[in-house]
């Protein structure tokens, strides 16, 4: 038997999939979630062959929970997207099921997906198409972190400034820090860049949260904020902030 998670916002949807689903055999339901939160806990108890996974979810959407996974199962994703954005799906060798699906259809992705699980083969296909998502979007105003056993949501209002910490961002906010798995590269180009600046190679710093600027030494600048923390500033960082600040 196959073990299945579901994970899908919308009643009608999940009870559409279970009808489906339960038309197949080899197919055991062992969850059926209505947002990321509870589907993420599912998957880390469960641990199913695979999940199927709507992407448009309040909250905590499909590609955010999925980047919380240490490992990630075969998944067949819901989408509303159009034919130009599953493109996306076809290239990275990854099946989903547009909606609105048939039975067929349903069956079709399922095969597959019990093929892979049959004959395993390493494959990145996920998690490169989690980063392609990741690249469309232009701008982030939210950012979803795992701390221990819970789940969360930092929206870009609240940060007050990002370290690079190897292959990890350390992101600093009133209430502490969190570590992400992400570039530098990244968060300069999708924060909000009338609201952050990268001051360094290891900094990025909300524009509002810096409270003066500080010569430390000959041609050497320093940034205190307003939490009265120091941030070291490189030469093109303090020319990026006179371009920024008009000074």
């Amino acid at each position: 038997m196959i073990r299945v998670i579901l994970i899908d916002d919308e009643p009608l949807a999940r009870s559409l999939l279970i009808n489906f689903l339960n038309e197949i055999e080899e197919v055991e339901i062992v969850g059926a979630y209505e947002n990321g939160f509870e589907g993420l806990k599912g998957i880390t108890e469960l641990k199913p062959d695979l999940i199927f996974l709507d992407i448009q979810m309040p909250k905590l959407n499909g590609f955010e929970m999925l980047e919380l996974l240490d490992e990630i199962p075969h998944v067949i994703f819901i989408t509303a997207y159009d034919q130009y954005a599953v493109k996306a799906f076809e290239s990275n060798a990854v099946d989903y099921l547009l909606q609105p699906y048939s039975q067929e259809r349903l069956v079709t992705a399922f095969q597959k997906v019990k093929e892979l699980i049959q004959n395993p083969a390493k494959s990145d296909s996920i998690k490169e198409l989690i980063e392609d998502h990741q690249e469309q979007i232009e701008t982030i105003d939210r950012i979803a972190v795992k701390t221990g056993t819970k789940i969360k949501i930092i929206y870009t209002g609240e940060v007050e400034y990002l370290e690079s910490q190897d292959d990890y961002v350390m992101i600093y906010t009133a209430d502490g820090k969190y570590l992400k798995q992400k570039t530098m590269k990244f968060f300069e180009s999708h924060l909000p860049s009338k609201s952050f600046i990268r001051v360094h190679r290891s900094y990025i710093v909300r524009i509002d949260f810096v409270e003066q600027i500080e010569l430390y030494e000959k041609d050497s600048y320093i940034i205190v904020l307003k939490n009265k923390q120091t941030i070291p500033v490189s030469k093109s960082g303090y020319n990026r902030l006179r371009a920024v600040l008009n000074f």
